[in-house]
């Protein structure tokens, strides 16, 4: 007999912590993976260091197709407990999983085809395409880890049990970090294989947290239903309806793949350090995003759940309480990266040129970092209602047409540092267009209610 969900009892404070800390707990120590495993790499050279930057944004489009088609299922799953529609949720949960299993043939086709092309348009030093090429054709063929990693989590995360998700992340990350100084240099009776040895530790730790979230799926999920003969029997009109939240989401995060493409190749045009400065500033923010976005994560099925279940004061509560918490931890983001730039560049053994080159650049990109935490937290409402089209909006907007052209413009100045400024530019904007679709959304929503 199902009960009542505590997403539409338990006080809404409390709820959202319960929620989110779990997450955000998962996805500091996932933060923590990124640096540890860039701060290893950067042991082998800076061109591996760079190897690994070039290689991102097709890793960054694998997590885009995994989480996107995460959130359609999680905003579907939500919603549909929430109007206690039980075979709606359970149609959800397993044509989630037959998607997973599509997205990770997507990328074993690329990884075995088109790795090395994708490597080679960004750089023509030879000693980086080889690292790069070897890195991405690793993680590409071995993907289906990562993406059913990710689906457990998000299952598990619509039915409100995010400490279950919390350990599947958390266990994967730790694993990650454990065995990728032991793959690189071959310690004890680990062969050394260098950058290959950190995409292999990666994907060790993704096989871990997929088993370990569907034991949890199994055991604990007791809201959903899993079962073999509906994930191989895919439901057209359920696809349709995740797809119908989750690719403008897709397309959302697919975006910064684009993003991260074509700013190497702008900061190429410099040089292979400000690349590497590049890469190493993205692994450091996440200390600091992934918090905010395992916050995001935790508020999306509590708003989902409480308008499917009317309850226009529990979605107001949930909202204020999300936003003063967002911008909290990117304040203290951009305090960080304001007063200790050169201590963080230090932990990537980084050569004089990149101390020079990556103190001003991450003293200026971490002027965005509070308006990008009001910016999360609207966006949250965009994905809850089904309203992603307008995440996709204000994602185009602030990464291709402002940020990229902006940089693009800065360089011509032929000064590196102007070439930072592009980010506070476009994270300007980026409010700018957040506030405009979120009062349209509460108006035509929320308010409704």
């Amino acid at each position: 007999m199902n009960k009542e969900n505590k997403m539409g009892t338990m006080p809404i404070k409390e709820l959202i912590i319960s929620m989110s800390l779990p997450m955000m707990i998962s996805m500091l120590v996932q933060a923590l993976y990124n640096v540890v495993d860039s701060i290893f790499v950067s042991q082998i050279g800076e061109d591996a260091l760079t190897a690994v930057t070039i290689a991102f944004p097709m890793q960054n489009l694998m997590i885009a197709l995994g989480s996107g088609t995460g959130v359609g299922i999680n905003a579907l799953l939500s919603r549909s407990l929430g109007e206690k529609n039980y075979k709606k949720s359970d149609s959800a949960a397993n044509n989630g999983i037959f998607l997973t299993f599509c997205n990770f043939i997507v990328f074993l086709i690329i990884g075995l085809f088109f790795a090395n092309s994708f490597i080679s348009s960004q750089t023509g030093n030879e000693q980086i395409r080889n690292y790069g090429n070897t890195y991405l054709t690793i993680i590409c063929c071995f993907s289906i880890a990562l993406f059913f990693q990710m689906t457990f989590e998000r299952l598990l995360q619509s039915t409100g049990k995010t400490i279950y998700s919390m350990f599947s992340q958390a266990s994967g990350a730790i694993i990650n970090i454990i065995f990728d100084p032991l793959f690189i240099f071959g310690i004890g009776p680990f062969p050394q294989l260098g950058v290959a040895g950190a995409a292999y530790a990666t994907i060790l730790g993704q096989f871990i947290g997929s088993t370990i979230g569907l034991i949890c799926n199994l055991r604990f999920n007791n809201e959903i239903n899993i079962s073999i003969k509906d994930i191989i029997t895919p439901d057209i009109k359920t696809i349709s309806e995740i797809y119908y939240v989750g690719v403008p989401s897709i397309l959302m995060m697919s975006i910064g793949s684009a993003m991260t493409y074509l700013m190497n190749l702008i900061l190429g045009s410099f040089s292979n350090t400000a690349t590497a400065v590049f890469g190493v500033y993205f692994k450091l923010q996440s200390f600091f995003f992934m918090p905010v976005f395992g916050l995001n994560n935790g508020l999306i099925p509590v708003l989902a759940y409480n308008y499917g279940a009317k309850n226009k004061n529990r979605i107001n509560e949930a909202l204020r309480f999300s936003l003063i918490l967002a911008v909290s931890i990117m304040l203290l983001g951009a305090a960080t990266f304001l007063l200790i730039p050169g201590k963080l560049l230090q932990l990537f053994n980084a050569s004089d040129e990149m101390i020079r080159i990556g103190i001003p650049a991450l003293r200026t990109i971490c002027l965005s970092f509070p308006i990008a935490g009001v910016c999360i937290a609207m966006g949250s409402v965009f994905q809850a209602f089904s309203k992603s089209m307008y995440s996709l909006v204000v994602s185009v907007g602030r990464q291709l047409v402002v940020l990229i052209p902006a940089a693009y413009l800065l360089s011509k100045t032929g000064l590196l540092n102007n070439v930072w400024f592009a980010f506070p530019i476009a994270e300007i904007a980026s409010l700018a267009l957040s506030a405009y679709f979120f009062l349209k959304v509460y108006k035509e929503t929320i308010i409704k209610l």
